[in-house]
């Protein structure tokens, strides 16, 4: 959004500078002529010989030029504000002239804010830019930080009131003119320094919003470490003034973006790593963050404090009229308004009293509405934050911590009232968005709440604080029904630490997510969430408590019977349906009742098909659970496997092979991601079992068959060739990656890797190598890979 404001701007000015104006030949010539004093500036600027700055213009000339180039008296009111700002100064001039220079550039940032911009683009020389072309953000700059740089015993002192203006000054400039907010990032001593100035609360908010602003194009991110006494600094800090410290905290703790972490490929990032061997600046400042004292501490209160408790809304109301052009600010309020009148029409209509009554009613219901926005902004920052620190390098530190101060109870208590609360037929919205747009801050809380339970989850024992004492007690119960160890995480779990009430966290998210309607943007994060939960070592316990309470009908309802055409959403559907039903035999038998007809069953495998990226986690589920189960002698085994028909289609030999042959040809190593790299594993997956049996030959024989049936010969064997080879370069210097291969598929890691082996041996008189099976003249086997 502000980069776009930001360009609409710099279209504007260079319209200014290079471009035919309005109106008759003589006010042409002046233009012309003004356009030279510009032309003149911005060379001098980029040279730094000639003219650099306004000051140096003569005051004769530049009012001669003022009224005819609509300057708006801003060059003059620069050169008195350069003349009033000497070493020596007081600056008690200083602010008067800010005073009138101010309404000029706040009234053009709002009109491109509000996208109300007829009257910034009428402007041949919009005042932004006239504003900085002649020096006025240099020397703001200068203004602010002439106290650090006076080395006489008595520092120069600037008022509140004059570093606001300043601030508020340098801001909209930022909005409405390219290039300035890049030049200030680039400037690090400025950077720094303004941290400096969020020591004092009046000036607090403007110097926030502005951090935040330059440090979103900075190129380098900056070390917090270089912050001076930020340990102290964030101490002093508010609950409020924290919640948005954590808006600036966000860009230096994420990784740059340097493109979706799925769509980026794998070849690309295993060579980033190789060129950085170190620890990643933000890696650094996640550190540096978890060594404040009482840090983690103070997120986790403000997370879970309820809206009753804020200090309520005199600050927030006051923040607004101090910063009304801080974007997210500027646009909570259009919508808080837009609230009141909603109230105030819907209070008139009903009520047969006078009208006063309606307004009373508006003045007592738009603060409650306030602190619930002004809360929802606050816990968005502050669970962002948390997020990106449980997927760090500090990850388990970071779960001991949250788990001490109660996190998850605390969410599971704010979850009715505030995270999945009843829309209102007045439900806020930002400006220029709709209610069920992503952007939405209802919408974003909630998605960011899911995003931090799923990062919780994975892969971690901490997971059952998301029960609550009598849900543990039921996972126990379901383990010695089943005559099974209970898992040793169950019974380790502190039950001082976990959900209170009636129902925990994750059983709350499984009420919702059943309730969700089928085109909600939610659905592929609560499957996702709840799919963390499950992964890992398979748990049996795990899979029934969610299997009692509805799961597997609800999926099955979503992929055959809604018909779900969402890609994203299908994909986290299909990847919990895996985690859900593997190696559970129950599982199986319940599907096989819900998928109780032919054209039910045809519209599931059609699903299945339709994209094998997203549905092969769930492919590789059911083949592993097939060779289980055929190993065992357990009468119900034997029933189920008789009855279900999709262990039946997966036992047919042309269906194993044919889901073979599509995984591999769908990827090559230049295009492996994240998202896709699980195709390989579960082509692997099929091959390590037929390994198990002595059939490894006779897949590669048919695999070579098929190939001749498509008249491609070579073609699906040089390319798995090739994927093994990278798949080698990538897993066996990743103990978190093994770890995961053994966890989901029940198979050592080390037959993982005598199955590559033995697959990639160069002897052509191998049965069980790939080699062997491509003929002389198709070998394509020995291409480098490459970065493209």
């Amino acid at each position: 959004c502000l980069r776009a404001i930001r360009g609409r701007a710099a279209g504007a000015a260079m319209a200014a500078v290079g471009g035919p104006g309005p109106g008759g030949g003589g006010r042409r010539g002046a233009r012309r002529g003004a356009a030279n004093i510009l032309a003149q500036l911005r060379h001098g600027q980029l040279s730094g010989r000639g003219l650099t700055r306004g000051a140096q213009i003569t005051e004769a000339l530049l009012k001669e030029r003022d009224k005819q180039a609509k300057w708006n008296g801003i060059p003059l009111l620069l050169q008195k504000l350069y003349e009033n700002s000497h070493p020596n100064s007081d600056f008690s001039q200083c602010q008067s002239i800010l005073k009138e220079i101010s309404p000029l550039l706040s009234m053009e940032a709002m009109a491109f804010v509000t996208e109300d911009r007829k009257a910034a683009q009428e402007s041949t020389f919009p005042n932004t830019y006239t504003f900085d072309l002649f020096g006025g953000v240099d020397l703001l700059v200068e203004i602010l930080m002439r106290p650090t740089l006076i080395t006489q015993k008595k520092k120069q002192k600037i008022s509140d009131d004059l570093i606001k203006d300043c601030l508020s000054i340098l801001y909209n400039t930022c909005i409405c003119t390219e290039g300035v907010t890049k030049r200030l990032a680039e400037r690090n001593d400025f950077v720094l320094f303004l941290f400096t100035l969020m020591t004092n609360k009046k000036t607090f908010l403007q110097t926030a919003t502005l951090i935040e602003d330059i440090l979103g194009v900075k190129k380098e991110m900056i070390q917090l470490e270089d912050i001076p006494n930020l340990a102290s600094l964030v101490s002093s800090f508010d609950q409020q003034q924290l919640a948005n410290f954590c808006r600036i905290l966000a860009v230096t703790i994420s990784e740059l973006d340097t493109g979706s972490d799925d769509k980026h490929t794998l070849l690309a990032k295993n060579a980033q790593q190789k060129r950085n061997l170190g620890p990643s600046r933000a890696e650094v400042n996640q550190a540096t963050l978890l060594n404040i004292p009482g840090f983690v501490e103070r997120l986790c209160k403000l997370a879970t404090r309820k809206v009753s408790e804020t200090t309520g809304t005199s600050n927030f109301l006051q923040e607004l009229e101090e910063w009304y052009t801080w974007l997210d600010n500027a646009l909570v309020l259009d919508a808080l308004m837009r609230v009141a009148n909603e109230e105030a029409e819907q209070s008139s209509t009903e009520s047969s009293d006078e009208s006063g009554l309606a307004n009373t009613s508006t003045r007592t219901q738009l603060p409650h509405s306030m602190k619930i926005m002004h809360e929802i902004m606050y816990k968005l920052e502050v669970l962002y934050v948390l997020c990106v620190l449980l997927m760090g390098r500090q990850r388990n530190q970071v779960h001991k911590m949250i788990a001490e101060f109660k996190l998850i109870p605390g969410l599971n208590n704010l979850f009715d009232k505030l995270i999945w609360r009843k829309h209102s037929a007045s439900a806020l919205v930002l400006h220029g968005h709709n209610q069920n747009c992503d952007c939405s801050p209802d919408i974003t809380l909630k998605i960011q709440f899911l995003r931090l339970l799923q990062s919780f989850s994975d892969h971690h024992e901490n997971k059952y604080l998301l029960l609550n004492s009598q849900e543990l007690n039921e996972l126990s119960a379901i383990s010695l029904k089943a005559n099974i160890p209970e898992v040793d995480a169950v019974v380790n779990t502190d039950r001082s630490l976990v959900c209170d009430g009636k129902r925990g966290l994750l059983t709350r998210l499984l009420q919702v997510m059943k309730k969700e309607p089928a085109e909600s943007s939610f659905r592929f994060w609560q499957a996702r969430a709840v799919e963390s939960f499950l992964r890992g070592a398979t748990s049996y316990a795990d899979q029934m408590f969610l299997l009692k309470r509805g799961l597997l009908e609800h999926i099955l309802y979503c992929i055959v019977d809604s018909e779900c055409k969402s890609r994203d959403v299908l994909q986290s559907y299909f990847d919990l349906l895996g985690e859900l039903m593997k190696f559970n035999i129950d599982a199986f038998k319940r599907f096989n009742k819900y998928i109780n007809t032919d054209e039910k069953f045809q519209i599931f495998l059609n699903q299945i098909n339709s994209s094998l990226v997203d549905s092969n986690m769930l492919v590789r589920c059911i083949t592993l659970s097939l060779d289980r189960f055929e190993s065992q002698s357990d009468i119900k085994v034997a029933e189920v496997l008789s009855e279900c028909r999709l262990l039946s289609y997966m036992s047919q030999m042309s269906m194993r092979m044919s889901f073979l042959f599509r995984l591999i040809n769908i990827i090559h190593v230049q295009t492996l991601t994240q998202e896709n790299v699980s195709c390989l594993n579960t082509s692997l997956v099929i091959l390590m079992l037929a390994r198990r049996k002595d059939k490894l030959p006779f897949y590669l024989h048919t695999l070579q068959e098929m190939e001749y049936t498509e008249k491609y010969p070579g073609f699906i064997l040089n390319n798995f060739h090739s994927l093994l080879r990278f798949w080698q370069q990538h897993y066996l210097n990743k103990d978190k990656d093994s770890t995961c291969l053994e966890n989901s598929s029940c198979i050592s890691f080390t037959y993982w890797k005598e199955t590559v082996s033995i697959l990639l041996s160069p002897d052509r008189t191998s049965p069980c190598a790939i080699v062997s099976y491509i003929d002389e003249a198709y070998m394509d086997i020995d291409r480098d890979f490459t970065e493209e």
